[in-house]
């Protein structure tokens, strides 16, 4: 099963500010971020409880109909929106993964900075799309952390936008 991360961040690699915030990621007007194009191409979502949070808050629900897996240890069940289809899993990444994998998935777009950093230690991401913006925040919640060991990553495309920001595909190379 192949997964991918595409995040927005301020350029001093902030996903939000500290109180969860993420108004700094903004595009110019007609600006495609590759966004959609993206998102056509993943099948399941798997996101961070905080970030569902975020994103049930939205007056349109983002991901349609695709089957979305909100990550908690707290969480239960949840309510999901209208129309959405929204499952919660309290295993680690790679158990999630292989569940998705049983049920006929084939990408899967991983979300949510503590989501992400902890598929990562567990090998389990094969792209990383970035979207630099350019502003500093100072502060905030971090798209990277702790990692056991180094993540080398391939260049694959960059690309500058004519409202500044700056998109990075990158390939997790196999450690």
């Amino acid at each position: 099963m192949r997964t991918s991360v595409f995040v927005g961040v301020s350029l001093d690699g902030f996903l939000a500010r500290k109180n969860g915030s993420y108004d700094f990621l903004t595009l110019a007007p007609d600006e495609d971020n590759g966004y959609e194009a993206f998102l056509n191409s993943v099948d399941s979502v798997v996101l961070g409880r905080r970030t569902y949070e975020v994103v049930r808050g939205f007056d349109e629900w983002p991901y349609g109909e695709r089957l979305v897996i909100v990550l908690s240890k707290t969480l239960d069940h949840l309510q999901p929106p209208d129309g959405a289809t929204c499952e919660v899993s309290g295993g680690p990444p790679g158990r999630v993964i292989g569940e998705l994998e049983r049920r006929g998935f084939r990408h899967a777009y991983v979300d949510g900075g503590a989501t992400i950093q902890a598929f990562l230690r567990e090998g389990l991401i094969q792209e990383i799309t970035i979207g630099r913006y350019p502003v500093l925040v100072g502060e905030g919640v971090p798209l990277f952390g702790w990692l056991p060991k180094d993540v080398r990553l391939e260049l694959r495309s960059s690309a500058s936008s004519p409202g500044g920001s700056v998109r990075s595909v990158y390939r997790v190379l196999p450690s």
